[in-house]
């Protein structure tokens, strides 16, 4: 499952590291609200 979500937000040219950084913070917040944190909802920044 990690594997699938570093090589998703790869194929969204998302800095991996900063991803999953963002998406673990989020859900530490709000553990219900995942769509935000698909890859492709991330802005880039």
């Amino acid at each position: 499952m990690l594997y699938s979500l570093i090589e998703t937000a790869k194929a969204n040219d998302l800095v991996v590291h900063d991803y999953m950084s963002t998406c673990l913070q989020r859900l530490a917040e709000q553990p219900d609200n995942l769509e935000p944190l698909l890859p492709w909802n991330i802005k880039q920044s």
